[in-house]
């Protein structure tokens, strides 16, 4: 087991604290927040806390800081795990890179790429051979058709389709 640090105690964070702990792999989870008094620090204090926390994600919504802070994570020497929600399916044949996360009831189906720092939302259905680029975030509901591309830090709408 090992101990995870989430960036991020908003909304993201609270989902990301949900899917880390259907995953049963973490003895610890806390959160690092510039605005939450319950986070044991600030965002830029990452660092201290490299001892404690093997593992780090970041759960914010800008894609910009997300990718940024995952790129300081990743050279401070962290884990960056892939956080998948036991209800979710994933194909075997799917790939999923560092720092993004899965929600429940999200669809990753045959041969689909997700880059980095994405985040999967409830719902979602990505069909085979898709490509999500890194940073993106897939609202709830979004269904991205067989072999589509999604482009980097693209946000969709809830329940929008990509072709």
């Amino acid at each position: 087991m090992s101990n995870l640090l989430i960036l991020g105690a908003g909304q993201y964070g609270m989902v990301a604290n949900e899917i880390a702990r259907t995953m049963k792999s973490y003895d610890s989870i806390d959160f690092l927040d510039d605005n939450n008094p319950d986070a044991i620090g600030k965002l830029n204090e990452f660092e201290r806390f490299r001892e404690d926390y093997d593992s780090a994600v970041v759960a914010i919504g800008n894609a910009e800081l997300r990718l940024s802070f995952l790129d300081k994570l990743k050279g401070a020497g962290f884990n960056l795990p892939v956080l998948i929600h036991e209800k979710a399916y994933v194909a075997p044949s799917a790939a999923i890179e560092r720092g993004s996360f899965v929600e429940p009831f999200a669809v990753i189906h045959t041969d689909v790429k997700v880059g980095v720092g994405c985040i999967i939302s409830a719902g979602t259905i990505i069909n085979h051979n898709a490509v999500i680029s890194d940073g993106c975030h897939l609202n709830c509901g979004t269904i991205v058709e067989s072999s589509a591309v999604v482009p980097e830090r693209y946000r969709s709408d809830y329940g929008q389709d990509i072709r």
